[in-house]
């Protein structure tokens, strides 16, 4: 298995490592479809909650790539909070041109 990003992560938990493994064959497909919905939202961006939301997935299931795409550099955090479903703020956020920014 590959290392985080480009595999789930896990805890090292039984149940944590079988979960990462059983995605493991779907992960380049979410992150591409998350990146994409990202580019799409342009400068609005979107919280991990809008993005779940805009592919009809599960926030569990989606906000994960959030994570994977900004440590490969695909994506930024851009300063920009929007309320999350249970009121809190959440990060907006933009996807990251091949130059650097947006």
């Amino acid at each position: 298995m590959s290392a985080y990003p480009d595999a789930p992560g896990h805890r090292g938990v039984d149940t944590s490592v079988a979960a990462a493994v059983a995605l493991s064959p779907a992960l380049g497909r979410l992150q591409s479809m998350a990146l994409h919905a990202i580019r799409a939202a342009g400068l609005r961006g979107l919280t991990a909650d809008e993005l779940a939301a805009t592919l009809g997935m599960s926030r569990w299931s989606i906000q994960p790539r959030t994570s994977e795409l900004k440590r490969k550099g695909l994506i930024r955090d851009s300063g920009q909070r929007r309320a999350n479903v249970t009121g809190k703020d959440a990060i907006v956020w933009v996807a990251v041109s091949p130059g650097g920014s947006l």
